[in-house]
């Protein structure tokens, strides 16, 4: 080993001295364990990861990392974490956000960073609720739920499928992780950075307090019973026939990132102004 290489980091060495104020219980923070875990077996170095995320519980993450971090407004993370990613492409990127995030606000960047293919890791930890702000609905929610005061017969909305948008949308790793199995997570969220393009993990995240039944998640997923596949029409059937809780990677693509080049095409103000000359 050369002499003058840089010590391999550890996990603790991506967390910052910032205490989560997470409610006691809650899965997320297994989830920032697991992130933690993952950028030290890529043997990533601190200031060349950047962690970005939008509003809600687990939009926290990057104050409890090392690396550059930025925390954005309400579902818009994504085209944060996808300019800064073209403008900076030699960084790691990683978007963490929410079901609310990312999926109610924040669902046409989510569809059109799948489309795009940005070489980032986008992150949902899905509790199927919005923690932060005492428990309403979230897009994800079973249509049945009758715990929240603001819907007590249940939304009656059938749910939002975010496996099945991913995949319509174009993104070219799709898998499920449950934050609790940190070190299956951290596998698989190891495994998302290092696929090239827009890599998309949704990691069931239990809520204990505005939804205690999701305690009982740990008895209920299970591994998915097939392999990956790098075929769209047969990941399209699988997750036709999934009861939302398979583990696992569900789809692997091939499709080319998009990264356009840097430092070329850039034009004066007066160029431009020609251009709408009458």
């Amino acid at each position: 080993m050369n002499a003058n290489a840089a010590a391999a980091l550890a996990p603790k060495d991506f967390k910052s001295e910032v205490k989560p104020v997470w409610c006691p219980g809650c899965g997320d923070y297994s989830v920032l364990s697991s992130i933690t875990k993952a950028f030290a077996k890529l043997a990533l170095r601190v200031e060349n990861v950047a962690v970005v995320s939008g509003i809600g519980c687990s939009s926290r993450i990057p104050a409890y990392t090392t690396c550059y971090g930025f925390h954005g407004v309400h579902g818009r993370a994504l085209a944060v974490g996808t300019g800064l990613k073209l403008a900076r492409p030699d960084l790691t990127v990683l978007v963490a956000g929410g079901d609310g995030d990312g999926y109610s606000i924040g669902g046409n960047h989510f569809m059109h960073a799948c489309r795009r293919n940005v070489d980032l890791t986008y992150i949902v930890m899905d509790n199927r609720v919005y923690g932060m702000t005492k428990g309403q609905a979230s897009p994800t929610t079973e249509p049945d739920w009758e715990s929240s005061k603001l819907t007590p017969e249940g939304t009656g909305l059938r749910e939002f499928h975010p496996l099945v948008i991913a995949l319509a949308s174009g993104a070219n790793f799709i898998a499920r992780a449950f934050s609790g199995d940190p070190n299956g997570t951290a596998e698989i969220i190891a495994e998302a950075i290092r696929t090239p393009g827009f890599s998309f993990v949704e990691i069931l995240s239990p809520c204990v307090t505005f939804r205690p039944e999701q305690r009982l998640w740990k008895d209920k997923v299970h591994d998915a019973p097939v392999k990956p596949t790098s075929d769209p029409s047969q990941a399209a059937r699988r997750i036709l026939t999934d009861d939302g809780f398979n583990i696992g990677v569900l789809y692997v693509g091939h499709r080319k990132t998009y990264q356009p080049p840097i430092g070329k095409g850039a034009k004066q103000a007066a160029d431009l102004e020609a251009g709408f000359a009458l």
